[in-house]
């Protein structure tokens, strides 16, 4: 279940870097959609990044990393904005509405760009380029507290809905949860991707997916609007941690990626 962003934002890390080549990039963005269409969200933008802007005939991603090139990107940073928290997006304006309803947005704050997701048709990512003023960072959280967070959360909300009695048990939870990863693309990641960073990201995507069922099984077996309630409550720091340990595990690999290399 990996997510586009994430995807987007380390490899071309990694690509600006000299940790994987421009083919690399584009092969791994290829398993998450046979088409990625970029555009930029306004003429000023179209015009400094040589893209084509909304609404007119789309760029393939090559014109993208092109584009990054231009203007000196350095790193990315994967933004996973929730209503009420917009943290990493440097403002408000067209960026931070966009950036809510993917859920998910790469920054690459040394071009003073951001990148949007979305998915106009079946097997298409079209990306869309804001400006990104800078400011507005998100607090860091290591990678070790995330994943201990994300463990304690799993813990804790497993024991609230035991004890209110709502978390039904279904026949074929299993089956579909495997079902659900097995659907998901699997992704690739560049050679000098950190394993522990791996293993976060691998840990909340499965959690993830788990989040997702809970979600479509609303509201599980909760038998009052009071019980259905307290069953959400239980779920939103989950959501809040697997969305944490997502930037912990994107920044510690980017972290790395981003460091010179090194010749014997």
């Amino acid at each position: 279940m990996a997510m586009a962003s994430a995807t987007l934002t380390i490899w071309t890390t990694a690509w600006l870097n000299g940790k994987a080549a421009a083919d690399d990039v584009l092969d791994a963005l290829n398993t998450l959609a046979d088409r990625h269409d970029v555009v930029a969200a306004d003429e000023t933008t179209a015009a400094e990044t040589d893209l084509p802007v909304t609404g007119t005939f789309p760029a393939p991603a090559a014109r993208l990393l092109a584009a990054l090139r231009a203007r000196s990107a350095e790193a990315g940073t994967l933004v996973l904005p929730a209503p009420g928290d917009p943290r990493g997006l440097g403002g408000g304006g067209a960026l931070v509405g966009a950036a809510l309803d993917a859920g998910e947005a790469s920054v690459f704050a040394s071009a003073g760009l951001a990148l949007v997701p979305d998915s106009p048709a079946d097997d298409v990512l079209r990306w869309t380029v804001y400006p990104h003023a800078g400011g507005g960072t998100d607090e860091h959280v290591g990678i070790g507290d995330a994943e201990q967070a994300l463990t304690e959360a799993i813990r804790s909300s497993a024991a609230t809905l035991a004890e209110l009695d709502v978390a039904r048990e279904r026949p074929d939870a299993h089956d579909a949860l495997r079902a659900r990863l097995r659907r998901a693309p699997a992704p690739r990641w560049p050679d000098a991707m950190p394993g522990r960073a791996l293993r976060v990201l691998q840990r909340a995507d499965e959690v993830a997916a788990i989040l997702d069922l809970a979600s479509a099984d609303e509201p599980g077996g909760a038998v009052s609007a009071s019980a259905a309630q307290h069953r959400a409550d239980a779920l939103r720091p989950l959501d809040t941690a697997v969305r944490q340990a997502r930037r912990a595990a994107v920044s510690e690999a980017v972290r790395l990626l981003a460091q010179p290399v090194t010749h014997p």
